[in-house]
């Protein structure tokens, strides 16, 4: 299975993104809490060159504290302060506005010092397709103004919204890499619902998943594995494939249909009904 996605309207948000680039003061990247090296663009760095940027991780409900911990302790180590949000339910949204706002205070420090006039502070929301970014702004704005779904290419233009006299935001599309080169990464995309689901074949990705909670490098930091498998639908994935466990599934409760025990199985996760899973840890 080969996972390849670059929509039309992805390659003109990239161009269109990197115009807006020059006018913008800080970068405001969103990552999946799940997958949060996955979920990092190669050309971040170029992009934001030496502006300022602030590292948000979302949806931090479905991970567990002590994963969100290793990370924390990662992030630290590398000389990053990462934000960890769940912008559906507004968790902390209020830490992440007070950052962009400080970049403010400091760029309009020195346009005071320059004898120029203190304008908005204007900060761009990048990140890969679904990661949260469109609900963030939201909860920044304390209202509904962008469209947000849990779905990817809901976002398809640039827009600028202002949050306050003090911040400008524009909403960008999810970018991706034009050419996914680790297709292992693509599978995490696809089961986190990070991509497009035209590129994948439900089955397989599902499959992947089962086979992918069994990875011990994953089987630590207090995690859910292939348990949660068992507690939620009475079938056990011990000593099986994840092509075997999907087969079982469908035989057990859906009538043979593979294709909707594995709709089934990859919403259940996505949803965080089986529990607080982390398909990534930091680096050893």
């Amino acid at each position: 299975m080969t996972i390849q996605w670059y929509p039309g309207h992805i390659a003109k948000a990239e161009r269109q993104l990197k115009e807006q680039l020059k006018r913008v003061d800080v970068v405001l990247e969103v990552r999946d809490a799940r997958i949060p090296l996955t979920t990092h663009h190669p050309q971040t760095a170029e992009w934001v060159g030496n502006k300022s940027r602030i590292l948000v991780i979302n949806r931090m409900d479905l991970i567990t504290p002590k994963v969100q911990q290793l990370w924390t302790s990662w992030f630290q180590e590398q000389g990053e302060t990462p934000y960890w949000t769940n912008a559906q339910q507004g968790k902390g949204i209020r830490e992440v506005a007070q950052a962009a706002q400080q970049t403010g205070v400091q760029m309009n420090q020195r346009r005071k010092n320059r004898g120029m006039q203190p304008r908005p502070v204007r900060a761009v929301v990048i990140g890969f397709p679904n990661v949260g970014k469109s609900a963030l702004i939201n909860r920044l704005l304390g209202r509904r103004v962008v469209d947000s779904a849990r779905r990817p290419g809901v976002t398809r233009q640039l827009r600028w919204v202002r949050i306050s006299d003090q911040i400008e935001l524009l909403d960008a599309p999810g970018v991706i890499p034009a050419k996914l080169q680790n297709q292992e990464d693509a599978l995490k995309l696809a089961i986190c619902d990070d991509i497009g689901e035209a590129s994948y074949d439900n089955q397989r990705v599902a499959s992947g998943f089962v086979d992918l909670l069994r990875l011990p490098d994953l089987a630590t930091g207090d995690r859910t594995s292939t348990s949660s498998l068992h507690n939620r639908y009475d079938v056990d994935p011990t000593g099986i494939t994840g092509e075997s466990y999907l087969q079982a599934l469908a035989e057990t409760r859906y009538q043979g249909d593979q294709e909707r025990a594995a709709r089934q199985l990859l919403n259940d996760f996505r949803k965080g009904l089986l529990g607080a899973i982390a398909l990534e840890l930091p680096p050893s």
